[in-house]
């Protein structure tokens, strides 16, 4: 008799605790979000909600109406492509209450012989395949992580443009018979010869003078962005993180926040293979560069030089163990390459991959990063 009166008790909790799901599907433009709701079950209503505009306060409205509708209780899943309007939306929705995810384009199932294509087709199948459980999400960074990393790619796209500025103005007088024959290119001895330099034509010299412009201010421009990196990283919460890869052979401040800003939360990585593919060091790696400094380093033999000691002051055991394991495993495979007569850049390339496994390991043993994540987060 207890027994049944348990077994109905637990039967009556168990569908109290059971929620209503609702499934949105997002399609985000610059001006506007089209909306669809998917109602659960297999056989649930898939249908137009209509069009927002792409203002939270307008989405805050549209969850209340919906929650008015369907009632409180009712849980809402919420989804949308990844795209050139962030994250701003899913961080929003989380703290109305919405699980948000946003989901990777290429890897959205899509029918084959499916040819017509509009934002209202696009809301309703995001929403239903948000309810089959067949979208791959991507990984969400925290505000501040974001913030920085911003403050990296801004400090790369200096970088981008002083180099741009400097092969056109290399280029220029290229065709025009003026080659540099010191050297080092861009030295103090280098812009001297460029600031001496006499053109026959004023506007030769008005052109000259522009690019060298464009370069002092494109350096300026990376001054501020590392200076500003630098008193950001005191405050930062993987902080700690940048300190332990620094213990590391080649990698300094700058090179540091920039790859420990783009990997975000490690322990989504369940793999040092995955933290390979997502830093494009696979086997099809198409780059516009073959350079890979850091993994350079590691073509000399092991050494803990006076600036790589000073670096590791203060670091735990563990780390210090693995970098000085990352110097003899990355140089040994590299001499072992180079016996083979492999080319440089593979080799470069090969060590790099490496290296990404030791980066893994190393950073998580870092306890400034949150839980680990649940498994399939990928970027």
């Amino acid at each position: 008799m207890f027994r049944s009166v348990a077994v109905k008790q637990q039967r009556t909790n168990k569908h109290t605790q059971m929620k209503k799901e609702l499934y949105l599907g997002l399609d985000v433009h610059k001006d506007c979000i089209i909306t669809a709701v998917a109602e659960e079950g297999r056989k649930g209503e898939v249908r137009d909600t209509g069009a927002l505009s792409n203002d939270l306060h307008a989405v805050e409205k549209w969850i209340g109406r919906l929650r008015k509708v369907h009632g409180k209780e009712t849980q809402l899943r919420a989804c949308y492509e990844a795209g050139p309007c962030g994250f701003g939306l899913a961080r929003r929705l989380r703290q109305l209450g919405v699980e948000c995810k946003v989901v990777a384009p290429s890897m959205t199932p899509t029918r084959s012989g499916e040819r017509v294509k509009t934002d209202k087709r696009d809301a309703r199948k995001l929403a239903r395949l948000l309810r089959a459980g067949e979208l791959t999400p991507v990984y969400i960074p925290e505000a501040t992580d974001e913030a920085i990393r911003d403050l990296c790619r801004a400090r790369t796209d200096a970088v981008d443009d002083r180099r741009r500025s400097r092969h056109r103005l290399k280029g220029f007088l290229l065709r025009h018979g003026y080659r540099y024959q010191g050297k080092s290119a861009w030295s103090a001895a280098h812009e001297r010869y460029l600031r001496e330099l006499v053109l026959p034509h004023p506007a030769m010299k008005v052109i000259l003078e522009e690019y060298l412009i464009s370069i002092g201010a494109a350096g300026e421009r990376i001054a501020r962005c590392e200076e500003a990196m630098s008193d950001l990283l005191e405050k930062w919460r993987l902080a700690p993180a940048v300190g332990a890869l620094m213990a590391m052979k080649g990698f300094q401040t700058v090179a540091a926040m920039i790859l420990v800003s783009e990997l975000g939360e490690v322990h989504r990585f369940t793999h040092p293979r995955q933290v390979m593919a997502y830093l494009g060091l696979v086997p099809t790696e198409n780059t516009s560069s073959d350079k890979r400094r850091q993994a350079q380093h590691y073509a000399a033999p092991p050494k803990v030089s006076k600036e790589l000691s000073r670096r590791q002051q203060g670091q735990p055991r563990e780390v210090l163990a693995i970098s000085w394991r990352a110097q003899n495993r990355l140089h040994g495979r590299f001499a072992r390459l180079s016996a083979r007569r492999l080319q440089r850049n593979k080799a470069l390339v090969a060590i790099a991959r490496e290296l990404c496994g030791f980066i893994w390991e190393l950073l998580r043993t870092q306890s400034c990063y949150q839980a680990a994540i649940p498994l399939g987060l990928k970027r």
